[in-house]
């Protein structure tokens, strides 16, 4: 039996709420347990309301995965094949098809299954454990995905769990047999390799599948620049759409050899696509006024914490800013921030201000967000990081 956390009086209302993190302030009781174990969350009438994973020590001390008023099993291999299984079902109604297999089928706090990301990858699933509990069920885990037909699982960890959490997964297969080391997607009919072992991330930035089918609207005719353009996936879409030329810039070198196989894999080279291994600012800077049509800017979070807000700012309107002054008259750029501490009011405000200071008229012609397969818990906000704008530069 799970042992047991009981909260403050009068914190009820993080019941109601349905918030899924529990600060450690509202905690009454605690038990001397180690970190990462499943806990019932009782409130003062000592009635159970919750199941989660524990961590002492942390400021949240326990990540809620199950609200409930009754007991249920959550130390059984059902319970956790169950929740995969109604996160894969979405995913197959409203994503998979011949022309899609690639989709994130667990969003962590939007699947109700915190400290846990799942990319599939055509018949490679890649696993990110960012909490200590959800290695200790990683078991469990390996079973369902098993259970539902998912031969190959790949484990990854970020860097700031392995030392936060002290995580103890290597990275590597954890399935019952290895797969390939790397694989071939296919996304919305586009053909991409996709690098899991050492890519960014766990290998593709599945994200922004709604964004790049919508750049595919703007691209036809169009001289492309896509900035910090990693595997090079606006670059493709971009090209099947019929741009002239479409150039990649990334300041890794792995970055811009895979964006060029990923072209040349859809069948691009060089003129029609090159790739170029420069930091994004300083290719701004130096790029002729008028030399593209349509720029994509879509770069790594710029921050990753409340403190690093301030100079993110700084760096969002001057990459935007430099953008804006040298697009071609009519152009359209694609801006994006995926910084979670960065939300939409800001990052409207940080572009309008690089939009002031650059003097030209600029209409916003769409907004994005995140793709389907990366949803929102209605009760935890903080799941929705990527926000993006179509711009139009007079």
């Amino acid at each position: 039996m799970p042992a047991q956390i009981v909260l403050k009086k009068g914190k009820e209302r993080l019941i109601h709420n349905r918030h899924p993190w529990i600060f450690s302030g509202a905690v009454q009781s605690m038990p001397e347990i180690e970190n990462g174990e499943i806990v019932e969350l009782l409130n003062i009438d000592r009635q159970l309301v919750a199941y989660a994973f524990y961590a002492p020590g942390n400021q949240i001390i326990a990540r809620v995965f199950e609200f409930c008023s009754s007991p249920i099993d959550v130390e059984s291999a059902d319970y956790w094949y169950n929740k995969v299984k109604r996160a894969l079902d979405i995913r197959k109604t409203y994503v998979v098809s011949t022309y899609t297999n690639a989709y994130r089928l667990l969003h962590a706090e939007g699947d109700f299954f915190p400290g846990l990301i799942a990319d599939v990858y055509n018949n490679v699933v890649v696993l990110q454990f960012l909490i200590k509990g959800t290695e200790r069920i990683k078991n469990w885990v390996v079973e369902a995905f098993e259970r539902l037909g998912f031969d190959y699982i790949y484990a990854k960890s970020k860097k700031v769990s392995q030392v936060l959490e002290n995580m103890d997964i290597p990275k590597g297969w954890i399935s019952s047999k290895n797969g390939p080391e790397r694989v071939e997607i296919v996304e919305n009919g586009a053909k991409f390799y996709v690098d899991f072992q050492n890519g960014q991330k766990t290998g593709f930035f599945l994200d922004q599948r709604d964004a790049r089918q919508l750049i595919s609207l703007y691209s036809k005719g169009k001289r492309v620049l896509n900035a910090f353009s990693y595997s090079g996936g606006f670059s493709v879409y971009s090209l099947l759409a019929g741009a002239d030329l479409v150039h990649s810039v990334d300041s890794s070198e792995a970055a811009i050899l895979l964006s060029e196989e990923n072209a040349a894999l859809n069948g691009f080279a060089v003129p029609k696509h090159e790739a170029f291994e420069q930091d994004v600012f300083e290719y701004l800077k130096q790029i002729k006024q008028n030399t593209y049509d349509l720029i994509v800017l879509d770069p790594p979070a710029f921050a990753k914490t409340a403190r690093a807000v301030p100079n993110a700012t700084r760096g969002y309107k001057e990459l935007n800013l430099k953008a804006m002054k040298k697009i071609s008259p009519g152009g359209i750029i694609f801006t994006f921030s995926c910084s979670q501490k960065i939300n939409r009011e800001l990052f409207r405000k940080i572009i309008f201000g690089a939009a002031a200071d650059a003097g030209r008229n600029i209409r916003i012609l769409a907004q994005t967000t995140q793709s389907l397969d990366h949803p929102v818990n209605i009760y935890h906000p903080e799941n929705e990081y990527l926000k993006g704008l179509v711009l139009q530069v007079e």
